[in-house]
């Protein structure tokens, strides 16, 4: 089967036609959609809503942009210190979205989103320079496509689509499980790359409560249809642990199925996490306390906390516990003055 044009033929059909198997029902902000063109929500496919996660000043990326509806909300809420970048591989939805951009600059009084054309599990490669290259340097030949490969490293190098650490945030709904299986774990450390250390993710997509079977995975309509690809939902958060994402979260998850297929149940759920920071971790004082209920927690570096017990961490440590998605869980203890750097901290 092949994924990528399944994918592209369903939703180019989606961009011409609204397609209403393709997405589940979701409440978004009447207020953000007010400003909107009909058409764009009319053909936006979705199950969640991550503009509900955006900053001011963010800098956000959506993943598998279609329509542009989720990135022209996200443009309301980044403010005029922000940015959002919508990437698509499908010209009908590139199109479609890119229809509106005058007219939503208009609106937000500057122009705040830009669309790229690219492969979500390949965020340095411009696919919009890739195809200006092959209108003039077809691939006839082994050679030439041994030459193309080169040149495509070369872009990937020089002139990423996506650089490393340049987004605060990265939004998706319901993309990633319309990526080919063999794509997935580069899929997910694409989304590392490009994040700032201390970025966030939001991912919007449909998990399966088991390993969908390889029958199902053969079935083209299910897997343009969001089904066939779906991570299993301990999967889903093991793929971004293992790439070093920190404070994984489901933040939401819905109680009832969206579909069940061969007794397999596929759900909406909205995954949350951190990139965490690269730096050495110096101990100049601080300290945590874990709040409880529980006897006693662990963070993804292993780092136990008990309930009550004063915990030496590092600065970096300290400033994630008590000012990240786990903020209410951790008394800060502040430095009260000179420490030596050589006593050692727990994380």
């Amino acid at each position: 089967m092949n994924v990528k044009k399944s994918v592209l033929d369903r939703y180019s059909e989606g961009a011409k036609e609204v397609q209403p198997t393709l997405c589940c029902p979701v409440d978004y902000d009447a207020g953000l959609l007010a400003l909107l063109p009909k058409e764009i929500v009319a053909k936006d496919y979705g199950c969640g809503d991550p503009s509900r996660y955006v900053r001011s000043g963010d800098v956000v990326l959506d993943l598998g942009s279609g329509s542009g509806k989720i990135c022209y909300m996200a443009a309301q809420l980044v403010g005029p210190q922000g940015s959002v970048i919508g990437v698509d591989m499908n010209d009908d939805m590139l199109a479609l979205a890119g229809k509106y951009q005058a007219e939503m600059a208009d609106k937000l009084g500057g122009q705040r989103v830009r669309f790229v054309k690219g492969h979500i599990q390949d965020l340095a490669l411009d696919l919009r320079a890739l195809d200006e290259h092959l209108a003039t340097q077809p691939v006839r030949t082994h050679d030439d496509l041994h030459t193309l490969r080169a040149w495509e490293e070369q872009q990937r190098r020089e002139r990423p689509l996506l650089a490393n650490q340049s987004v605060d945030l990265v939004i998706s709904n319901c993309v990633l499980n319309l990526v080919a299986e063999t794509d997935k774990r580069q899929l997910v450390s694409e989304i590392h790359r490009v994040l700032k250390p201390g970025g966030r993710i939001a991912i919007s997509d449909i998990v399966s409560d088991q390993i969908v079977p390889e029958h199902l995975k053969k079935n083209s309509e299910l897997w343009s249809g969001c089904i066939s690809g779906a991570f299993q939902e301990q999967e889903f958060l093991q793929a971004f642990a293992a790439v070093g994402f920190q404070a994984l979260a489901y933040d939401k998850w819905d109680t009832q199925p969206w579909r069940v297929v061969d007794g397999i149940e596929f759900r909406s759920v909205t995954l949350t996490a951190v990139k965490g920071y690269e730096e050495r971790r110096i101990d100049i004082g601080h300290a945590v306390i874990y709040r409880g209920p529980f006897q006693a927690v662990s963070d993804d570096q292993g780092a136990v906390f008990p309930r009550g017990q004063r915990m030496p961490v590092s600065a970096q440590t300290f400033a994630f516990l008590t000012q990240g998605p786990m903020r209410d869980s951790f008394i800060g203890v502040a430095p009260s003055g000179t420490h030596s750097s050589a006593t050692k901290v727990c994380c």
